[in-house]
Parts: structure tokens; sequence; C-alpha cells
């Protein structure tokens, strides 16, 4: 059974166990981290704590016992709420809701974006690798927004390359604390696991490079509203850099100052705004849009209130 091992380091005083857990393991959900801490897969130092709600100090070891996959010889098509912006023979463009995985990972089997693409898109199953197949790039689970998937093996081969080699702008919208000095600019630092939290991403010296590029779309009293296009697409890279030059993304729980965003906000203020390339197979140029989702508006309209 593989074993998570991470130890909270704050900044809050202290965070519930469920949250902790969630964030310290990749691509878990705050149910499922419910759900291990209930039955007893959760050890706080040295001790086994079965209460979600459990407070966890700054400096507590924590040890997840994370169960095997479920034994499947293939994905399990399942549906999945998610909207098509764009769609022909050859790929498609969704628009992913927040809490959705893109691919299956622990705690998350059959209720990922790679299941309910098979519901409608069965042939995607042969594109691609067998775990998340036609999936060419991905966004946390935590954030919305915009990303291509591959129909047929050749827009997969051609997609992959177009992003490895940046032929896909990527642009995000993020809101974000206090704000740059400049009205634009360039964050270029190499980014790698964080030696003292294996879990989280940091910036490191023989880090893989990373490059994000932000803009200022308004100021507000407290807050920023910024554009950013990425050069390069590293785990958790705008919000590893942008928490960098201090001015984390508002709701971030990992690299962030709060756990909590404005207007209530539950996750992080990143949307997954513009897809802009050009068709590998028939060479149309194409742009997509995803405006802000309920939430993070309600989330920008308490900013302008501040």
């Amino acid at each position: 059974m593989p074993v998570s091992r991470f130890r909270f380091e704050g900044p809050e005083k202290k965070r519930r166990l469920d949250v902790c857990v969630a964030e310290g393991v990749a691509d878990l959900s705050r149910s499922a981290a419910q759900h291990l801490v209930k039955v007893g897969a959760v050890i706080v130092d040295g001790a086994v704590e079965t209460r979600p709600s459990h407070p966890v100090l700054p400096g507590a070891e924590i040890q997840v016992d994370i169960p095997e996959p479920e034994d499947e010889t293939e994905l399990v098509a399942s549906h999945q709420a998610f909207a098509v912006v764009f769609e022909d023979e050859q790929l498609l463009v969704v628009d992913k809701p927040v809490g959705l995985s893109v691919h299956p990972g622990p705690g998350h089997v059959s209720d990922t974006l790679a299941n309910g693409l098979l519901v409608d898109y069965p042939e995607i199953r042969e594109v691609g690798h067998s775990e998340r197949p036609g999936i060419v790039h991905r966004i946390d689970r935590d954030t919305s927004g915009l990303l291509v998937v591959a129909r047929t093996a050749g827009a997969y081969e051609l997609l992959t390359e177009m992003i490895r080699e940046r032929g896909v702008r990527r642009v995000y919208t993020a809101l974000v604390r206090g704000g740059p000095e400049t009205e634009q600019g360039v964050i270029d630092a190499p980014l790698g696991r964080d030696p003292g939290n294996r879990q989280r991403q940091a910036i490191v010296e023989d880090g893989r490079e990373a490059r994000t590029r932000f803009r200022v779309l308004e100021r507000l009293s407290r807050t920023t509203l910024l554009e950013l296009e990425l050069d390069t697409g590293r785990t958790h890279q705008i919000r590893v850099h942008l928490s960098s030059i201090g001015n984390p993304v508002v709701g971030d729980m990992v690299y962030g100052r709060s756990a909590k965003g404005l207007g209530g906000l539950a996750r992080q203020f990143l949307h997954a705004s513009l897809l802009s390339f050009t068709h590998p197979i028939t060479g149309e140029a194409l742009e997509l849009a995803s405006p802000l989702p309920d939430d993070l508006q309600l989330c920008l309209g308490a900013a302008r209130r501040e």
C-alpha cells in the first residue's frame, strides 16, 4: 500500500486534518481525505486520528496510507459535468469545472474528466496514455477552465509536440494578494519539489525551467486582477511563481496566506480563461475563451468592495 508522509508547516496556527490531507496528497479530494481519516488510514505524530475536524498544529508529522487503485483492466466511463466549447473529428476543447480532476489518481479512480470523456467520446480510449486518454496537458483539480483533448492518435502526437514547443497559448486569470510593482513582467525561476515538503513545489536552483508572464488587468485596494501566460507548464507553476514575488493567489491554501478567499471563495482564484492555437490537422486558427465562473465573480465583486 503506498504511503505518503509530510509535515504541516502552516502558515496558519492550526488547520483541520482533512484539509491538511487533501493538500498534502496530490490529486486527493476533500471528501476522499475525510474518508481516509474516518477509516483510520491517517496517522498524526505517531497516533491514528479518525476525526476529520482534528486540529493540526504546525510541525505535525502526518502519514497517509493510500489504498491501491481499483483493479481495473481499463478506465471506466462515467458521467461527469463539464462543457465542450469546441469539437471536431480530431480534437475537443473542454471547459473544466472546479473540483474535477483531469485524470485518475489517489482517491479518484472513476470520477475524473478522463472518465467523463469516455462516455461521449469512446474513441479516445486508444489515444495517448491508457490512464489519461486524449489528455495532452492538465490543470489542477481546484483550477477551472479550458484544456484541449485529442480524439485521434495523429492529433495527440501533434498537440503534444505543440505544447512542448510552446505552440499553444495558454492564458489564465488570477486574483492575487497585493500586486506586482510593474504593470507587466516575467517571472523566470526554476521549479522542483520542495526539499522541506515533497508534496509541494518550490523554486529550486537545480529545478526545471519555468517562466510565467503577467499583465495587470485591474488594481484594487488590497488585491490585483492579473492575466498570466505560461511559457512552460510545470506543476503549480503560476501559484508558486506568484507566491515567490509576494503576491499569492487569493484562496490558495498551499502557497498563500489564508485558507479562505473573499466572498466565501473555497478554492484558489485561478481560471484557465483562454486557449489559442493553430489546429494541428486543418490549420484553422482557434481561439477559445471561458468567462469567470460564478464563485470567482462573487469573489471579485467582494474584492472590489473592499
